[in-house]
């Protein structure tokens, strides 16, 4: 079997330039990583991952958490960030780990999945942890702040956070989108929004109220809706919410494409036309099989691709593990507006 020292006598290089080259570590040039990675390849090398751990104290390995559901297996979001986040901790010579939880019915606080990220910091072998969906004053955060588990968010719990994120600004997004709306003289519009349990949907909300009420407009609770952000919840809302004869909406913001997909399938039942009767906006993650141009009339977004999250949170983290420091590691990813069909004047 071929050794770290085989290999570092074969390229004429040290041990630890050629260890440090296939950990992926970013003091190591191009050119030489691929010399290592290459030459590794053909002489078949492996690492020994048992001794990695024991001269360095870590695995090589960090986690990702997810709580299991019906339909899972479906979810086009998580496959994307799944194989996403893998193919860039791969890069970095480190394992990605999936570690399905099942639902426990233990609420919408996330205080039952702390155990399990416990139980995987202090027993399970793992570095690191990739957190996604944050709460609000998320207990899985003081959880491995206080265990001292390097980690970082797909997200904030709040604004001004004390750890490492990468995340958009959904505040500004929901206040944007409203904006975008009120400008075209829309006066009752209607937020379909992921549940508020969860830290992004709270700032998209805090940004439409924001939005509404700089622009003189009420936010009747019962034009809010709130779920799982799919097509069904977007159906599901608009028939709720136009079951009303009196004080219909004339516009519909939609927290993500899957749910504008719902709401134009609602509205085509309904006998309403995009956008002559009701105006549609939507957040766009850009997941592979739902496009905005696809739609008819194409859908107004705002867009900030999933992908472009992967780098970063691969970076982060693996920084944090290495202990290079995560000060400023708190990274804004930008969002652009991308005008469709689907916005037009108020009627009437």
């Amino acid at each position: 079997m071929t050794t770290l020292k085989d290999l570092s006598r074969h390229l004429g290089l040290s041990v630890t330039q050629v260890s440090r080259a296939l950990n992926g570590h970013s003091d190591v040039s191009e050119a030489t990583r691929l010399r290592v990675e290459k030459a590794a390849k053909k002489l078949k090398y492996m690492p020994n991952v048992s001794a990695r751990r024991l001269v360095s104290g870590r695995s090589g390995m960090v986690g990702f958490v997810e709580r299991s559901y019906p339909g899972i297996a479906r979810d086009t979001i998580l496959l994307e960030t799944v194989t996403g986040l893998s193919s860039r901790f791969s890069e970095r010579g480190m394992q990605f780990v999936l570690h399905l939880s099942p639902d426990t019915g233990g609420g919408g606080d996330g205080r039952d999945m702390v155990a399990v990220y416990e139980r995987l910091a202090i027993g399970g072998g793992l570095d690191g942890f990739v957190l996604t969906n944050p709460r609000r004053d998320d207990p899985r955060i003081r959880s491995l702040q206080q265990l001292g588990v390097p980690f970082v968010v797909h997200g904030r719990g709040d604004l001004d956070p004390p750890y490492p994120f990468v995340d958009i600004d959904n505040l500004g997004l929901g206040r944007q989108l409203t904006e975008h709306l009120v400008g075209h003289g829309h006066r009752r519009i209607a937020l379909i929004n992921a549940d508020e349990v969860f830290a992004f949907a709270a700032f998209r909300t805090r940004g439409y109220r924001e939005a509404l009420a700089a622009a003189g407009l009420p936010a009747p609770a019962r034009l809010v809706r709130h779920g799982r952000m799919t097509d069904a919840l977007g159906m599901i809302a608009t028939a709720q919410i136009f079951a009303a004869r009196d004080q219909r909406p004339t516009a519909i913001i939609c927290s993500n494409i899957l749910i504008a997909k719902g709401v134009y399938t609602a509205l085509e039942a309904l006998g309403l036309s995009v956008p002559q009767d009701v105006s549609v906006v939507a957040h766009d993650d850009a997941v592979a099989d739902v496009h905005p141009e696809n739609f008819y009339p194409p859908l107004t977004v705002t867009r900030s691709a999933l992908s472009l999250s992967w780098d970063p949170l691969a970076e982060t983290l693996v920084r944090a593990i290495e202990g290079t420091g995560t000060d400023g590691l708190q990274t804004f990813l930008p969002i652009e507006f991308r005008e469709g069909g689907s916005v037009g004047p108020a009627p009437g």
